[in-house]
């Protein structure tokens, strides 16, 4: 099979600080090819390049055998390849149909835009990828999932024959990750190549025919999936033994800790009842849209439920607004860090102590040295690996960001964590840091409620697990009486 693209030796600084020294990749066509590596690896920077976004400092790239350079996307594009960004950057009030064409609108007889044909191409488009969304919707309508499925179908519309995909599940339920990874095969049969950078291994081995991984900048190896395994990988990409991925030190005891019952909130989730022990992690399992998020978003006032009761150390609470969740010892880690956990422009210390404000501000102005080692503790406790705590988070690897988000909730002493997606776009290592992170506050008695739309995460880290299905309970189960069938088979 013919290279669709090779790269040698590709480096790039960025104020003298190297990052990527060696970046090394070839792709045929008609396969998928993995490119692995934790977060600080160098993937962004070598997709940059490739895409015209950054200029390569030293290496070469060959496109079907022809050496190329690429000054901006615009160039990479007319080459036949295109990327879909982990970040999104939808037009809200534009339909579907004039995102996907956006800046290439077919035209109308006197100079317009031609919108009956391109909201046909676009509907034919999505059909095609058997995407259950109308080009004639108007994106702010659409969730998270949903868009990224836009995206997908934009860089798509291109039809390049080479295809970068960048953490494309990492907003997406289970349902939608399988309709992705169909259109995936029935571009490996038209013998087009696509780029796959997913830190979800169990995704990798899925669709997945041959592997790169880079680490420190740098290439480390290359070959088939087929010619070795996910501790193997793992070991690669860290450059070290793990041991055991999922960590349980916690032990439930009989003591209820929280409580809630009959939980319902019309046209979202109906009669949900759940007690959860101190020192359990409690997981919740169900595709996009079966009410998932939506259970925690009433937990912490967020959504006013017409029915239901909360019951914390079994006293009854009254939750009506995120301030009176806070005051009972409720925290909640939202499933978007950078949209709804983090201030990105912000510096670690004031996220750290975003959520303690109250505490550090009685009299409306911060307590400069009490804020400063409060902020010093938690990433001394999480090992969150910042040059200064005073620099913006923004400049952090996800699992760093993600440690500043558990920092700014434990902060305030807890009692009850609720976790939605808590490992979602962070590399293999960093997931392990949080499981311990996670065990360790059940472990302490502690109460877990933890969302995931990992399989195997669910299951590695619960010691039961509540299915959701079209917006109700499908059933409570413990660890060792279900599997990753019995899972799949509740929640459809």
């Amino acid at each position: 099979m013919q290279s669709l693209l090779k790269v040698e030796g590709l480096t790039k600084s960025f104020g003298g600080v190297a990052a990527l020294r060696d970046g090394r990749f070839e792709l045929e066509g008609g396969s998928v090819h993995a490119l692995c590596g934790g977060n600080g690896a160098g993937k962004s920077t070598f997709l940059s390049i490739l895409m015209g976004i950054h200029k390569r400092d030293g290496g070469k790239i060959w496109r079907r055998g022809t050496p190329v350079e690429f000054n901006s996307p615009a160039e990479a594009l007319a080459s036949g390849i295109a990327i879909i960004e982990q970040e999104l950057s939808p037009v809200p009030h534009m339909t579907v149909a004039e995102n996907i064409y956006l800046g290439r609108e077919p035209s109308a007889r006197f100079g317009g835009i031609d919108f009956k044909t391109m909201n046909r191409n676009a509907q034919a488009l999505l059909d095609r990828l058997e995407f259950s969304i109308r080009a004639n919707q108007y994106m702010m309508n659409l969730s998270v999932a949903q868009m990224q499925l836009v995206e997908i179908a934009k860089a798509l519309s291109h039809d390049a024959e080479v295809i970068f995909m960048d953490e494309p599940t990492s907003a997406i339920g289970e349902k939608e990750a399988q309709q992705l990874f169909a259109a995936i095969a029935r571009l490996k049969a038209e013998g087009k190549g696509v780029v796959y950078v997913s830190h979800r291994l169990s995704e990798i081995f899925q669709i997945a025919d041959s592997y790169t991984v880079f680490r420190d900048g740098s290439y480390v190896g290359s070959g088939r999936l087929a010619d070795i395994d996910r501790p193997g990988l793992i070991r690669m990409i860290v450059g070290r033994e793990l041991g055991e991925e999922y960590i349980k030190t916690n032990a439930p005891t009989d003591v209820t800790g929280f409580e809630v019952s009959g939980l319902t909130a019309p046209g979202k989730i109906e009669d949900i009842s759940f007690a959860v022990r101190k020192g359990e992690i409690f997981g919740i399992y169900g595709l996009m849209g079966s009410g998932r998020t939506e259970i925690f978003n009433c937990l912490f006032g967020l959504d006013k439920p017409t029915a239901g009761e909360m019951r914390l150390g079994g006293q009854s609470i009254s939750v009506s607004k995120p301030a009176d969740a806070m005051r009972q010892g409720i925290a909640f880690v939202t499933e978007n860090r950078k949209v709804t956990g983090l201030n990105l422009s912000d510096s670690v210390r004031n996220n750290i102590c975003l959520a303690s404000l109250p505490e550090m501000s009685p009299s409306f102005t911060m307590r400069g040295r009490e804020e400063q080692a409060a902020s010093r503790d938690m990433i001394a406790h999480f090992g969150i690996k910042a040059a200064r705590d005073t620099m913006p988070v923004s400049g952090l690897s996800g699992g760093n960001q993600q440690k500043v988000v558990l920092g700014k909730w434990f902060l305030r002493n807890p009692k009850v964590l609720l976790l939605d997606e808590p490992t979602r776009g962070v590399d293999v290592g960093a997931k392990r840091e949080i499981y311990r992170i996670i065990c360790d506050f059940a472990a302490d008695g502690g109460t877990v409620v933890m969302i995931s739309s990992e399989i195997d995460e669910v299951l590695g880290m619960s010691d039961r697990i509540l299915v959701m299905r079209g917006g109700r309970s499908a059933g409570i189960y413990s660890r060792e009486e279900t599997d990753a069938q019995s899972l799949v088979h509740l929640s459809t």
